[in-house]
């Protein structure tokens, strides 16, 4: 099967993929739903992984159900959970099943979850599973030694910060997933442009990989607070959070701003990703309101 993703990437497209939550359950009914709205929309559905540690089905399976109903899927996978036996086996049975795009996390820390009390594994983290990848892309196990039956060929990417106070820090870990194999970056959650525009000229210039600046669909400036509150490493704008609490439709403003920034992306880096957590059913029309057109079949 010939991916869209990898080869929009390929191609040096625009890049758009949308990110969607596993369900909390044994029916994924709602999930497909949400999926089959964005098939003509995104190169790739971003399916999360226990993201912020809370119990979800896993990124493996809602992956592999996504593709059976023709969605492309970015199959996030976490060190957290597992350790290298469980992550290779994994990645195994994803490649067996026909996904292909996989991106690399550390994985958030348990107590910030649903089960506080669970234990985590952290055998290891993106840098290192990006170069177990690659070392399965070569026929080889996490010890070196040959795989029997087939090598890999995933696509890898990983994860980025640009808004990181430290800019050595960044500068070192982006360089180091580079190394490691990261065939595509995704970004956290952007609210300072300026920074994305620094970080590409001054880091990610080095690389001809993609950068895709993480768009957040805020509903409410009840929301947006929240988000910098709980959330590490964002701070939301005041001018923002200012423009929610006074539309007379927030979540209307919120599609508008969300769509302004996808604009913006437009011109700075290769690509976006949309997260709009229980609404994913309105990225189509932020992507309208941006202008970026439906993909080509």
């Amino acid at each position: 099967m010939t991916s869209r993703f990898r080869s929009a990437v390929t191609e040096k497209q625009f890049l758009i993929t949308a990110e969607v939550t596993p369900p909390k359950g044994g029916n994924p009914k709602r999930m497909l739903a949400m999926a089959e709205l964005l098939k003509d929309r995104v190169h790739a559905v971003n399916v999360t992984d226990g993201s912020r540690a809370v119990l979800r089905m896993s990124s493996l399976a809602a992956s592999a159900i996504l593709l059976q109903n023709g969605i492309e899927p970015v199959c996030q996978i976490a060190c957290r959970d597992r350790n290298a036996i469980g992550l290779q086996a994994d990645l195994m049975g994803a490649y067996a099943l026909g996904i292909r795009n996989i991106l690399a996390l550390t994985g958030d820390p348990v107590k910030a979850g649903d089960h506080t009390k669970a234990k985590s594994v952290f055998e290891l983290e993106s840098v290192r599973l990006l170069k177990l990848i690659e070392k399965l892309n070569n026929g080889l196990d996490f010890n070196g030694k040959s795989l029997p039956d087939e090598p890999l060929n995933l696509f890898p990417g990983a994860a980025v910060d640009p808004q990181l106070k430290s800019w050595s820090g960044l500068q070192k870990r982006f360089e180091r997933k580079l190394e490691a194999g990261a065939q595509f970056f995704q970004s956290q959650m952007i609210t300072d442009f300026e920074k994305l525009d620094k970080f590409m000229h001054q880091i990610a210039s080095v690389s001809n990989k993609p950068i895709l600046a993480g768009i957040f669909l805020l509903k409410s400036a009840k929301n947006a607070q929240f988000i910098n509150r709980y959330v590490p490493g964002v701070n939301i704008p005041d001018s923002i959070i200012t423009r929610l609490d006074e539309a007379q439709d927030p979540l209307q403003e919120g599609i508008n701003i969300a769509a302004e920034q996808v604009k913006l992306a437009q011109s700075i880096c290769q690509g976006v990703h949309l997260m709009a957590v229980k609404r994913e059913d309105l990225i189509p029309e932020i992507l309208a309101r941006a202008g970026v057109k439906p993909l080509s079949n």
